[in-house]
C-alpha cells in the first residue's frame, strides 16, 4: 500500500454523488444543512488524503483511490474513490466531483451540530452547487431527524432537498418498498 497523499486542491466548493435519472418526487425537505455562505466558506481550500492519486492532465481529471478523505471548511467527504474533473485555463477550477464506494458526507449545520449523508454514489455539480446522492441514501440531521430513500438531491444554494425512492428514476431502491421513509424529531416542551 502506498503512503497517503496529502495536498490541497484549488479553492472552490466540493463534494460528491451520482446524478441518477428523474423519478417521482416523494418528499421535499430542508436541505442537508444547506445554509447561506456565512456558515459554509466556498472559497476555503480543498484538502484531500488518499492511498493513491492519479493525475490525468490531458483530460483534466484527478482520480483519488483508497480511503479518500476530502475536506473544505465544515464539509467532509469520505469514499473509496473520488474522481475530480476540472478546467485549466490559466488557473484550475473544479467542475465536478464523483464519489463511489460507501460515500459519507458530513457538514456542520451552523448550530454546533453535524449532519451526515450516506449513499452508494455521490456527484457534486460545483457550478450549480447541487449534490446528488444515490443508492441506499440515509440523511441524519443533528436534531435527530432521519430520512431514507433511493436518491437525494441537495441544492446548497437554495437550501432545498428532494428525496425520492428511485435511485435510477425507474425502479424503487432496495429496501424502500417504493417509498421514502424517515423520522422527524419533535422538540420537547419546557
Amino acid at each position: 500500500m502506498t503512503d497517503r497523499f496529502r495536498s490541497a486542491l484549488p479553492a472552490g466548493p466540493w463534494i460528491a454523488a451520482l446524478a441518477a435519472g428523474a423519478g417521482a418526487t416523494l418528499a421535499v425537505v430542508p436541505a442537508f444543512s444547506a445554509q447561506p455562505s456565512k456558515v459554509y466558506n466556498n472559497n476555503a481550500p480543498v484538502n484531500y488524503a488518499a492511498d493513491r492519486i492519479e493525475v490525468q492532465d490531458k483530460v483534466n481529471r484527478v482520480v483519488l483511490t483508497g480511503s479518500v478523505d476530502v475536506t473544505q471548511d465544515t464539509m467532509r467527504l469520505r469514499a473509496a474513490r473520488v474522481t475530480v474533473s476540472y478546467t485549466n485555463t490559466g488557473s484550475l477550477k473544479i467542475q465536478q466531483m464523483v464519489a463511489t464506494g460507501g460515500v459519507v458526507i458530513t457538514r456542520g449545520n451552523g448550530a454546533g451540530g453535524t449532519d451526515t449523508a450516506h449513499g452508494d454514489v455521490g456527484v457534486y455539480d460545483v457550478t450549480n452547487r447541487i449534490v446528488t446522492m444515490s443508492g441506499n441514501v440515509t440523511i441524519n440531521r443533528a436534531g435527530g431527524d432521519t430520512l431514507r430513500g433511493g436518491r437525494a438531491v441537495m441544492n446548497l444554494a437554495t437550501g432545498m432537498s428532494t428525496i425520492d425512492s428511485r435511485p435510477s428514476g425507474t425502479a424503487p431502491g432496495p429496501g424502500t418498498n417504493g417509498r421514502v421513509s424517515g423520522t422527524f424529531s419533535v422538540q420537547k416542551g419546557k
